[in-house]
This record gives structure tokens, sequence and C-alpha cells, in this order.
């Protein structure tokens, strides 16, 4: 699949993700932190990371979108917590 001059890479290391040639490209974070396991933390880190970098998805809408995520692992982590102490 060829890149055009107009039109962005959104699919392979796109640059809202931080880019294939970044460290800190965000896959290689959620990698590294072992979060590729847990779907709501990898995505909590994603829309967090992303937030405001990517044409089509504004600031807030990308933090909600984390929050949302990381408001749903607390609320599955209590629910196994409470059914433990049963």
């Amino acid at each position: 699949m060829a890149k055009t001059k107009d039109k962005k890479e959104q699919v392979n290391h796109p640059a809202h993700y931080g880019g294939q040639s970044n460290p800190y490209e965000t896959i290689k974070v959620i990698r590294a932190w072992g979060l590729d396991k847990n779907f709501n933390l990898a995505n909590t880190i994603k829309y967090l990371s992303r937030a405001g970098k990517k044409d089509t998805s504004p600031l807030i809408e990308d933090l909600k979108k984390s929050l949302w995520y990381l408001n749903d692992e607390i609320k599955h982590i209590e629910e196994q917590n409470r059914k433990s102490k049963k």
C-alpha cells in the first residue's frame, strides 16, 4: 500500500501514535509495560498518548475515551475483589 503525498499514514506507525522511529511509539510502550495483555489499560494508554494529535479526533474526545477505559478497568477490578471476598 503506497502512501501518497496528500495522505498521512493512518495504519502503519502513524504519527499520532509516535511513528516507527520513535522509541516511545504507543505500541512499543504498551508492550514494554506489559499492557498488551490488558485491553482496557492498553486502550487507556493508546487514547491518552494520541490525545489531540489525530486530525479527526479532538483532544477532549480522546481524553474521555481514555478515561472511559480506565474507569471500566477500575470497575472490573472492584467486581473481581468483591467476588473474591465472598
